[in-house]
């Protein structure tokens, strides 16, 4: 699950009883992984209040993200990430949008070896940025790539993903409804009925199992603050996976 945007609540009780219920179901059907970032407001701090008060903070695997200029900058803004995410390890930094990417890769280099964070990341959401996340996973070693790929932009599919897979790098892939053009696309459009063949009872679940169907992906993080959409969401990671000839077909849906 991402938290762009949906997570950046302030105090809102209604909002953020809807969140506790999002993580409750997350939690309740399997779901690990939980995305955030200082870029993204309130998102960090909510994240770790509201799991703590569910009491399942430890339970989830938490990713978040160094966003800033310079080493001291760096570890101010990596300390205070800890902080608001009532950790004294995180599962995974990620160097956000490669920015300062020389500079932050060494300070994450020593907070692994220190066992202040598990897996060292990098991500990007641009196709201009391609070409460097492929010499960073050629040179550095990295634990987790996160990027955009979805069936209206497939282009990470091209060279990207293959190389994460190659260097056996965990892939986390964002944009999955491509910022809600999958969905105006759709709008409309009934689920073809072969959709049924890979276990897929609505567009959502269409759009996500063609990612999870990439053998490179590790995990896909939509955002939502709705619980229907979280339930809607999770089952995508239940049942069939289309094989290579359905995700052509699926391609074709959407062209």
């Amino acid at each position: 699950m991402g938290t762009w945007e949906t997570f950046d609540i302030d105090s809102n009780v209604q909002e953020l009883r809807l969140l506790k219920e999002v993580l409750l179901m997350l939690k309740e059907k399997g779901g690990k992984v939980i995305d955030s970032s200082p870029m993204y407001g309130l998102s960090e701090q909510n994240v770790g209040s509201l799991t703590t008060e569910l009491t399942m903070n430890d339970q989830f695997f938490l990713a978040t993200k160094v966003w800033t200029q310079g080493k001291e900058k760096g570890i101010e803004q990596m300390n205070h990430s800890l902080s608001v995410m009532k950790r004294s390890q995180l599962d995974l930094m990620q160097i956000h949008n490669l920015v300062d990417w020389k500079t932050h890769i060494k300070t994450l280099r020593d907070w692994k070896e220190q066992g202040k964070i598990r897996y060292i990341g990098i991500t990007h959401y641009q196709e201009s940025a391609y070409a460097e996340l492929e010499n960073i996973l050629n040179s550095e070693p990295i634990d987790f790539l996160q990027v955009n790929y979805n069936l209206a932009n497939r282009k990470a599919a091209a060279r990207l993903l293959p190389l994460a897979h190659e260097k056996k790098v965990a892939v986390i892939i964002s944009q999955p409804f491509a910022y809600g053009k999958l969905f105006q696309q759709s709008k409309g459009k009934t689920l073809p009925a072969w959709a049924a063949d890979v276990d897929c009872r609505s567009w959502a679940q269409f759009f996500l199992k063609f990612i999870v169907a990439h053998p490179a992906v590790t995990c896909v993080i939509p955002g939502t603050g709705n619980p229907d959409h979280m339930l809607d969401n999770l089952a995508a990671g239940f049942g069939r996976l289309p094989d290579e000839r359905q995700q052509a077909l699926m391609i074709k849906e959407i062209a």
